[in-house]
């Protein structure tokens, strides 16, 4: 009885900090869709543009949250001691080092952004115009390269309030971006009343204006709770970050972690650039699928955040033997949870694309790649949640291997190869690229068994 009460315990623990997380990127997802069926219903040709964009940007995404989550593994673990100080100076080396990437990233889109963007047009049976969506992206890109310091602000503030258990005010800050963002997409895509009609200009521009609000409102609410949140005092006094602590987050966080979320988000980019050469079609069915399979899949990513700080803040309090426990516990639940919401999305997989003005061919391989992903969702799940219990205990080289090295030396590979050298319909490469991330899997469970992730990292800072 005890046992189970213990098993409760933990697993509310972990909702109470994924709930919201599942509940802001849930809405937020849900508008991207929405977003998604509004630039669709323009045309093929400007969401292709968009998905092109979207993609490149995702790679900046990721490496954001790569530089962020360096210090963030150390972040929890302060918090589990209750180490603000500690806090506060991983705080600032996270805003020095996005900063630095929120500059180099606009600087490769700017001056590299047109070839990038060409990488994804090939021609394709259906005759889409390849330079109208070029334009298209292009203006797409102009107006989003205004809202990626915003973003990387929120992204430092919102991770350090999550790493301290606190996620409701990034929450609330999501849902009234996420509206704002709906109701001025709708006025300037389509130019309604007053508005102009922009197109996918218009829809930058809300994103953007979205973006600005939430990283205002997220700033604002963590300044004006300094008796919740002590290592808000004195944070922007000096920049000031110790030594060996700098050192020890450079090297056991934000380089391994940069360096795997940068070539992972890579590796997706090249996986989409590879099913591209199948023709413009491919991206298109690619980027309605990817955007309501994102619906569904944060659930297991918002409960893979919770086992992070859970994990990370047993660890920090040198709980070591209750992290080792726990950890499978909360795998094996990450899993369960994408059995049901995978079966869920494969009943709805053809529901969706039927929102898109856009061709049968298109709506049809959306169809098949969301009832590909539904299949691998339980797959997916297990991987996000093994990833972040390994780099709960500041593994970071081991998650580096596991995560970006297995995606590079098999999953990409695959792709290259059978859509370069073959003649395998899309949706078998598609399949064969996926559905490799099995043996992940099975290397994942034996790290995680062997306890090769459970360290204190903090006390490892001091000694």
């Amino acid at each position: 009885m005890n046992q189970t009460k213990r098993e409760q315990r933990l697993l509310q623990r972990t909702l109470r900090i994924a709930v919201p997380i599942m509940v802001q990127n849930l809405i937020t997802n849900f508008v991207a869709l929405l977003d998604n069926i509004m630039v669709g219903q323009v045309g093929t040709e400007e969401m292709s543009g968009v998905a092109i964009v979207n993609q490149l940007m995702f790679v900046f995404n990721i490496t954001i949250f790569g530089v962020i989550s360096g210090g963030g593994i150390f972040c929890a673990q302060f918090f589990g001691k209750a180490d603000h100080e500690g806090v506060r100076h991983v705080f600032r080396f996270k805003m020095i080092s996005a900063m630095c990437v929120t500059v180099i990233g606009i600087l490769i889109f700017f001056f590299a952004g047109d070839p990038l963007i060409r990488l994804y047009l090939h021609e394709t049976e259906q005759n889409l115009d390849l330079e109208a969506t070029f334009g298209f992206a292009k203006q797409y890109l102009a107006v989003m390269l205004l809202g990626l310091v915003p973003f990387s602000l929120e992204q430092i503030y919102a991770g350090t309030l999550r790493e301290g258990g606190i996620t409701v005010p990034p929450m609330i800050a999501g849902i009234v971006a996420v509206c704002i963002n709906t109701c001025f997409n709708a006025l300037l895509i389509f130019g309604i009343g007053p508005f102009p009609k922009l197109g996918v200009v218009g829809a930058a521009i809300a994103t953007l204006i979205a973006r600005v609000v939430q990283c205002g409102i997220v700033i604002i609410w963590t300044h004006t709770h300094k008796a919740r949140l002590p290592f808000v005092n004195g944070l922007y006094r000096t920049l000031w970050i110790p030594v060996a602590l700098r050192n020890r987050i450079m090297w056991k966080g934000l380089l391994p972690l940069t360096a795997n979320e940068c070539l992972w988000s890579a590796g997706v980019a090249v996986l989409t650039q590879c099913y591209s050469l199948r023709g413009l079609d491919v991206v298109a069915g690619l980027n309605i699928s990817s955007t309501v399979v994102n619906l569904f899949n944060v659930l297991y990513i918002a409960f893979g955040s919770g086992v992070s700080v859970v994990i990370g803040q047993m660890l920090g309090a040198n709980h070591l033997a209750e992290a080792k426990k726990s950890a499978p516990k909360l795998i094996w639940c990450a899993a369960g949870i994408c059995v049901i919401v995978g079966g869920i999305m494969a009943c709805f997989a053809g529901l969706f694309p039927m929102a898109y003005n856009t061709t049968d061919v298109v709506r049809t391989l959306a169809t098949k790649f969301i009832l590909v992903s539904a299949v691998l969702m339980p797959i997916h799940g297990l991987l996000h949640a093994m990833y972040f219990t390994l780099r709960a205990g500041g593994k970071t080289y081991i998650t580096f291997l596991f995560d970006c090295g297995f995606s590079w030396c098999v999953t990409v590979p695959i792709a290259f190869v059978l859509s370069r050298f073959t003649d395998l319909p899309i949706l078998a490469v598609y399949s064969c690229a996926q559905g490799a991330e099995l043996i992940k899997v099975l290397i994942g469970w034996v790290l995680i068994q062997k306890g090769v992730w459970i360290s204190n990292i903090v006390v490892e800072t001091e000694a």
